[in-house]
Order: structure tokens, then sequence, then C-alpha cells
């Protein structure tokens, strides 16, 4: 059975066939998993978005509709999946509430592949950081911490911290380049505008 056409693909889950949802779930559980992990740094609630995904889409089967390419609307799902997921466990989550109509926006303005794979460059800049700077970056802008709480988990000075934070964006900018300070405004905040370039 030959389901690469999208078309075929969505006529077979719409007539409730298992195999072509099976089918479905081998084709694209890699990037989507890879896609979910870049937009929350959380192996399990990854699992968890994606399995939803997953469930979703067979239980709306017959009415799927796909406007673009099934993966553009998987993906879109998944961050949909994924909003979902931050504000039922906004603790857990580096974005903020006030960047969540911007970055619908960036999704749109990249199509979701890029945008993946935006996430991803980024993601390795910040793996590219220098330890002690990378440590102080990953703190603030992933696991949620203030310049004080920092400040005293690592025993430096606030100032320390702020330094650290500050390079950590420079060096991020100047290996990212333009064309990606909408996402990392979007993500990080208001902190990267004004910046040096």
């Amino acid at each position: 059975m030959n389901m690469d056409d999208d078309a075929l693909l969505i006529k077979r889950l719409q007539k409730g066939d298992e195999k072509a949802y099976v089918y479905l779930v081998d084709r694209y559980n890699r990037r989507l998993f890879g896609y979910a992990l870049s937009l929350t740094n959380d192996h399990a609630l990854a699992e968890d978005i994606l399995q939803n995904v997953f469930l979703k889409t067979w239980e709306k089967r017959k009415k799927l509709n796909v406007h673009t390419s099934l993966q553009n609307y998987l993906f879109k799902s998944v961050y949909n999946e994924f909003i979902n997921a931050y504000k039922k466990n906004r603790s857990t989550m580096i974005l903020e509430h006030k960047y969540f109509e911007g970055l619908e926006k960036a999704v749109y303005i990249h199509n979701e592949q890029s945008f993946e794979a935006i996430i991803a460059q980024i993601t390795k800049e910040i793996q590219n950081l220098p330890p002690k700077c990378q440590n102080i970056f990953i703190l603030s802008k992933k696991e949620g911490l203030t310049n004080i709480e920092i400040s005293e988990y690592l025993n430096v000075s606030i100032k320390t911290v702020e330094a650290q934070i500050t390079k950590a964006f420079g060096i991020l900018r100047k290996k990212l380049g333009n064309r990606y300070d909408l996402i990392m405004f979007l993500i990080f905040g208001s902190k990267i505008k004004g910046l040096a370039k």
C-alpha cells in the first residue's frame, strides 16, 4: 500500500484505516518529537504532546481538514498542543504569556519546518556558549529563575549574572544573525532588545 501521497493518506484516515494511522505515526513520529522537544526541552512532556497530537488526529479523522501539507498540519498541531500544555503548567515552560500572539505570527512568517530548524539552531548555539555563561543563561531563560535566585544558587553577584546573560545574548546574536532576532525576541523576551548589534 503506497501512501506517500498526502491526499490518499488523509482519505484512508478519514475512512478509519488503521494501517494508514500506523503509517502516519511511523512516518512523522521522529521529526515531530524533535520539534516538540525543541519547544519543551523536556523528553516526557514532548512524548505527551506527541501522543496527544496523534490521538486527536485519529479521533478527529473524519473531519480532518488539511489546507497545506499533512506535515505542516501536524507541526501546527504539535505547536498548539505545546501552548495548551504551557497554559496548564506554566512553571515548566520557557515562554511568557505575552509572547503567545507573537509566536503564532512567527509560525506563519516561517513555515513549520523552518521554524523547527531555527529553534534547533538556537538550541545548538546555546549549547556552544562558554560553560558559566551557558549555565546562567539556561537557569534564567529555560528554568525561569530570577537574577537574585541565580545569584544565591551559584553564589555569585547579581552583576555577574546580568553580565553573563547579556554576554550570552551578544554571542547568540553574533552567531545567529539578524534573521533570528524575531524568534529570539519572542522566546526570550525584551532583554535582547537594545543589545549592541
